[in-house]
């Protein structure tokens, strides 16, 4: 798993927390030979992003879902290849499967996750709501 990129968080530990949670990959990673995508987590004032690099999965490939708190991202891909020769007929095929999931902390806007897809790169946007985003900090006149 890739280290978490952190930047200053409003509460102590909140990355960890939020994104401590991946389900699968802890138990099923290194053991079975199912291999996990890596996902960079990013926050930011705004948001938070996830990149998923998965190589020979295009967008079509994936699916993301959020229910009840929690989102997440999968693929099935299924891959068949035959050759025919007057001598011999080889057919080969494979199947890749996999599922991340995250649970939300209360302070995203959950109805307004976007995603988007560039150059092999899943990136999904996780918008903040508005009370949890960072503000400025103000100055206090003494009287």
């Amino acid at each position: 798993m890739l280290p978490v990129i952190r930047r200053k968080s409003f509460v102590p530990g909140f990355v960890d927390e939020f994104f401590g949670r991946d389900f699968l990959s802890d138990l099923f990673e290194d053991k079975t030979g199912i291999s996990m995508p890596a996902v960079n987590i990013l926050e930011a004032k705004e948001d938070f992003k996830l990149e998923i690099a998965a190589p020979g999965l295009t967008k079509k490939d994936y699916r993301i879902q959020v229910e009840n708190n929690v989102l997440t991202i999968s693929s099935e891909k299924e891959e068949k290849q035959e050759e025919k020769d007057s001598r011999f007929m080889r057919r080969e095929f494979s199947y890749s499967s996999f599922t991340r999931s995250f649970t939300l902390p209360m302070t995203v806007a959950a109805d307004q996750i976007t995603a988007s897809y560039n150059e092999g790169i899943l990136t999904i946007t996780i918008p903040k709501k508005e009370e949890a985003k960072e503000k400025p900090a103000r100055e206090i006149k003494i009287s």
